[in-house]
């Protein structure tokens, strides 16, 4: 099967190029600039050059390609987030997630490409006790940072599903790339003692590994499930939680505690929000339609053999 993966070398393109090559498939990579297209052929797939936000060149890039199965990553985050900023921040983000899902799905509306697979948030839910299942609503009412960010990631999902396509609402995710790798703004932050249990750190954090997000892509790629499914590990976990035990990999300081109102000024309501009211998010549903489980059950020891596994070759 050729599949066009455009967003080609990001946290989950990075990984899903090689395996779709191992696996046996064709990876097309689309690449905006020279030096993304040379990424590309070092991950094991063809470039074909096109930017997602010029529609011209992403129909003549699929058109060019025929691929047989067209994959959605898209994003353009920075690798340092300012959180009282989120919204500036993602703003690139969300005119990829709306005008380049647009380009992308009238490219394949008009060669004729029956599968595509894009990616969402598991962790955009309304925020209520227990993990969410796909039923559950997105947020309603969402702290303002956050509000153009989720305006997108709605119309990503209404653009796909309406398409017959598939949305994955991936989990937070870590390994090479992401802000929890080695190098990454959370576990920097983590390892400096920077960043604090807020709260009562009641946020619930479902992780995913790159790896993972993108061995369900590639299980995806062959069965003929729409709609949106949660692409997450098997172990949300509290702020409360996660950030201490990030801590003692990472050979961090203790994380400090900070009351909501004294942390608002300096992270803003959305920051207190991200770390107080999240909702973790159910796998049940991509496990039994995909036959799919995570390399990394937990994060726990995700982050253990991703971050132990960094250090080992830095050393």
């Amino acid at each position: 099967m050729r599949v066009f993966v455009a967003g080609a070398t990001g946290v989950v393109g990075r990984q899903l190029l090689p395996l779709l090559a191992e696996v046996g498939h064709e990876p097309i990579g689309m690449a905006r600039t020279a030096a993304a297209a040379d990424r590309v052929r070092e991950l094991g797939g063809r470039p074909v050059r096109a930017d997602a936000l010029d529609p011209d060149g992403v129909a003549q890039a699929v058109r060019t390609t025929a691929p047989d199965a067209i994959v959605n990553m898209l994003t353009a985050i920075p690798a340092k987030l300012d959180v009282r900023h989120t919204a500036r921040d993602f703003a690139a983000t969300n005119r990829l997630r709306t005008e380049g899902t647009r380009n992308l799905l009238a490219a394949a509306e008009r060669t004729g490409v029956a599968r595509v697979i894009a990616q969402g948030l598991a962790y955009a839910y309304e925020p209520a006790d227990g993990v969410a299942n796909e039923d559950a609503p997105l947020w309603a009412n969402p702290p303002a940072q956050f509000v153009p960010i989720l305006a997108a990631l709605r119309e990503l999902e209404r653009q796909t599903t309406a398409a017959g396509g598939l949305v994955l609402r991936l989990g937070h995710l870590y390994g090479p790339g992401s802000a929890f790798a080695a190098d990454g703004q959370f576990t920097q932050q983590v390892r400096a003692g920077k960043l604090p249990v807020v709260g009562g750190g009641t946020a619930t954090f479902s992780f995913l590994h790159g790896a993972d997000a993108a061995s369900a892509i590639v299980a995806a790629l062959d069965r003929p499930v729409r709609g949106v499914l949660n692409v997450v590990d098997d172990d949300p976990a509290p702020a409360r939680e996660w950030i201490p035990a990030l801590a003692r990999i990472v050979g961090g300081r203790t994380p400090m505690r900070l009351p909501a109102a004294l942390a608002r000024p300096a992270i803003g309501g959305w920051g207190v929000a991200f770390m107080t009211r999240l909702r973790g998010a159910d796998n049940a549903r991509a496990r039994l339609s995909l036959d799919w489980r995570p390399r990394y059950a937990s994060w726990r020891d995700g982050f253990a053999a991703e971050l132990t596994r960094t250090a080992d070759v830095s050393a």
